[in-house]
C-alpha cells in the first residue's frame, strides 16, 4: 500500500525583509519545499565547514563549539548528525555582528539562501526583539550557551534597511497586542473604532 505524506504549510511570521532578500513576499512557507535545502545546509556545516579554518578561528572567535568538538562521532550519516541544530549557530553570529554573506556561505555553503535564509531572519528580528525587551545583560543571558559557551561580545544589527526595521516593527506592535490581549473580535473591535474615528 503507497503511503501519501501529508503537506505541510505553515503561516509565515513576515518572512520577506532580510538584507539580502532571502525569503519571497508569499504568505505561506512551504515546509515541504524548505526542509530538503536546509539538510543540505547542514550536511555542508557537518561534512565540510567546520573542519575549515576559517570556520574554527570564527567559531573559536565567538566562543561556540563545532559539532566535531562536541562529539566526535557525528557525521552526515550519523543518528547524532540528526540532533544538530543550526539555529545556536545562527544565533550567535548575529549577535556578534559575523552574519555577513560571505561568513554564512562559509558556513551552511551554496544553497544557505534557501536552508537557512529564514531562520537568519527571524533571528535577527529575535535580535532586535530582545534589545527591545531587556538591558544588555538581560540580552547577553538569553544568548549565552552555558555553560563554557558565553557570547564574548553584542554587536548592533548589521546591514539594518528599513523594510527590515518596519516589518519588525509591525511585527512588534502584533506582540503588543498579544500581551495586551487585544486578539481575535477584540482586535477587529478596536480596528473598527479606529476606522471610526477617522472618518
Amino acid at each position: 500500500m503507497e503511503t501519501i505524506e501529508p503537506q505541510f504549510h505553515c503561516t509565515s511570521p513576515r518572512l520577506n525583509t532580510t538584507p539580502q532578500n532571502t525569503t519571497s513576499n508569499q504568505p505561506n512557507f512551504d515546509i515541504g519545499r524548505w526542509h530538503p535545502q536546509l539538510k543540505i545546509c547542514l550536511a555542508y556545516f557537518l561534512d565540510i565547514a567546520q573542519y575549515t579554518e576559517s570556520v574554527q578561528a570564527l567559531a573559536a572567535f565567538i566562543n561556540i563549539r563545532l559539532p566535531f568538538q562536541k562529539d566526535q562521532n557525528v557525521a552526515i550519516n550519523s543518528s547524532a548528525a540528526h540532533n544538530v541544530s543550526l539555529v545556536p549557530y545562527i544565533r550567535r553570529l548575529v549577535a556578534t555582528g559575523q552574519d555577513t554573506q560571505l561568513v554564512l556561505h562559509g558556513f551552511f555553503g551554496d544553497n544557505w539562501i534557501g536552508g537557512i535564509g529564514a531562520i537568519h531572519e527571524l533571528e535577527r528580528r529575535n535580535y532586535l526583539f530582545a534589545a527591545k525587551s531587556t538591558t544588555w545583560i538581560g540580552v547577553k543571558q538569553a544568548y549565552d550557551i552555558l555553560p563554557n559557551e558565553t557570547v564574548p561580545f553584542l554587536s548592533p544589527l548589521l546591514n539594518v534597511t528599513e523594510r527590515e526595521m518596519q516589518t519588525a516593527e509591525d511585527s512588534w506592535s502584533e506582540w503588543i497586542f498579544m500581551q495586551d490581549w487585544m486578539l481575535g473580535p477584540r482586535l477587529e473591535n478596536m480596528t473598527q473604532i479606529d476606522e471610526t474615528d477617522k472618518i
